[in-house]
C-alpha cells in the first residue's frame, strides 16, 4: 500500500514538470513534427547560481511550463562541475558540440530560442530580470515575429 501511495505521489508530482530533451537533433525532429520552436538552455546546474535560479524561478514556474507544453521543445545543455554530477561521455560530447555551435563564448546561463531548423530567433544572456509571465510573453512575441 505504501508503495502504491508513493508511486501515485511521484506520478502526480512528475506531471507538473515539462519534458527536457538533451539532444538537439531529436528536439529538431520533434519541433518539425509538432510545428514548435526550440528553447535551448546552457546551464551549469551545480555551480552557476544564475543558472539554478533561472531553472527554479522562471523555467520551472507554472506560467512558463504551461506555455512551453504547447509551444516549445526544450533542450538543456548542462555543464556540471562536481564529480558526482558528471555526464556520460556521450552526453558531454553532445553538449560540447552544442556549445561549439551556439555558445562559443561560454556564457552561463545562455538561453536561445531556435526555429525548428536550429536557427537562432532570440537569445537571453544571463538571468532575465523579468517575471516568469514576462519572460513567457517575450518568448511568445519572438515566436510571433518569426512566423
Amino acid at each position: 500500500m505504501k508503495k502504491a501511495i508513493l508511486l501515485l505521489a511521484v506520478a502526480i508530482t512528475s506531471m507538473s514538470f515539462i519534458n527536457w530533451h538533451y539532444n538537439l537533433d531529436e528536439a529538431k525532429t520533434t519541433a518539425k513534427k509538432e510545428h514548435k520552436h526550440i528553447l535551448l538552455n546552457f546551464s551549469g546546474s551545480d555551480w552557476c547560481g544564475p543558472c539554478i535560479r533561472l531553472h527554479k524561478e522562471i523555467l520551472g514556474s507554472d506560467a512558463f511550463q504551461k506555455f512551453a507544453t504547447g509551444n516549445l521543445v526544450l533542450v538543456n545543455a548542462d555543464f556540471p562541475r562536481m564529480k558526482k554530477n558528471q555526464l556520460s561521455k556521450e552526453q558531454q560530447k553532445i553538449n560540447d558540440a552544442l556549445a561549439d555551435q551556439y555558445n562559443s563564448k561560454g556564457n552561463f546561463p545562455l538561453t536561445l530560442l531556435l526555429n525548428e531548423n536550429g536557427k537562432i530567433v532570440k537569445q537571453w544572456e544571463g538571468l532575465p530580470s523579468s517575471t516568469p509571465e514576462e519572460f513567457t510573453e517575450e518568448v511568445q512575441f519572438a515566436i510571433d515575429q518569426d512566423k
